[in-house]
């Protein structure tokens, strides 16, 4: 897949990077993403996605922007508010980098829905608040063999960690029992845009083959002690998502 001189202009200083080059912004432009929420993780995550040239963002978002959401979700302004946060984001995106096509999808996610939203993605970008519809996308992945780069974050504090089927975790393994919901999410906007940030580093390593991406390691931030951690987590055998898959 060709690029044009603009393109060869705009993506200039990652393309210096040792490993990345033309071929590496060739493979991020034949690359689709789907951004599961497009909250304060989604609006960083899918900007940030489109700067690096990523061909095809698909945005998935049920919601409208509301007065609550502006310390965070930064596609986000007052003359957007009680619009589709999804329609709103597309058109940031598209005005931000033209040579990117994206999609919105305004539904519910759901098992139903799944299928068509997320088809064709290469790579899955956790934007969401809540568990149950995380632990929905993670079996999806995990029965397609698409990665899921998963974060979750609160006040200071967030975790990261990418769902590669066949080589390591899935959430299901990491958290047996599914976690209690919490109605509303205490958060310090620079927390989503700290993981968002890191989630795009794992979308383009998992894409372009650089680096060693989270598998099988949960990184950790406590942002009140500015302490980062990691920690080595297995496979479960007897997962009811991924314990039969086969470890290739």
């Amino acid at each position: 897949m060709g690029l044009s001189k603009a393109e060869l202009e705009r993506y200039n200083r990652q393309m210096l990077i040792e490993g990345w080059g033309l071929e590496g912004q060739r493979k991020l432009k034949a690359s689709k993403v789907a951004v599961v929420g497009i909250g304060g993780l989604g609006c960083l995550s899918s900007l940030n996605l489109a700067a690096a040239g990523v061909g095809r963002i698909t945005l998935i978002d049920k919601d409208k922007s509301s007065l609550t959401d502006l310390n965070r979700q930064i596609l986000y302004s007052h003359k957007d508010l009680g619009n589709f946060k999804a329609e709103v984001a597309k058109k940031k995106l598209e005005t931000y980098n033209p040579e990117v096509r994206v999609e919105a999808f305004i539904q519910e996610v759901t098992e139903a829905t799944l299928p068509g939203i997320l088809r064709d993605s290469d790579v899955v970008v956790d934007g969401l608040d809540n568990w149950r519809t995380r632990f929905l996308v993670n079996d999806y992945c995990v029965e397609k063999g698409t990665p899921f780069v998963h974060a979750g974050v609160s006040e200071f504090y967030g975790q990261l960690i990418t769902i590669a089927p066949r080589r390591g975790p899935c959430l299901r393994c990491i958290f047996p029992k599914e976690p209690a919901e919490v109605k509303v999410v205490p958060v310090f906007g620079a927390t989503p845009a700290v993981f968002a940030s890191l989630q795009v580093m794992e979308v383009i390593k998992l894409i372009t083959g650089l680096g060693e991406p989270l598998i099988g390691r949960m990184l950790f931030l406590d942002g009140e002690e500015m302490a980062f951690e990691t920690a080595e987590i297995r496979r479960n055998p007897g997962c009811p998502v991924c314990g039969n898959e086969d470890n290739g």
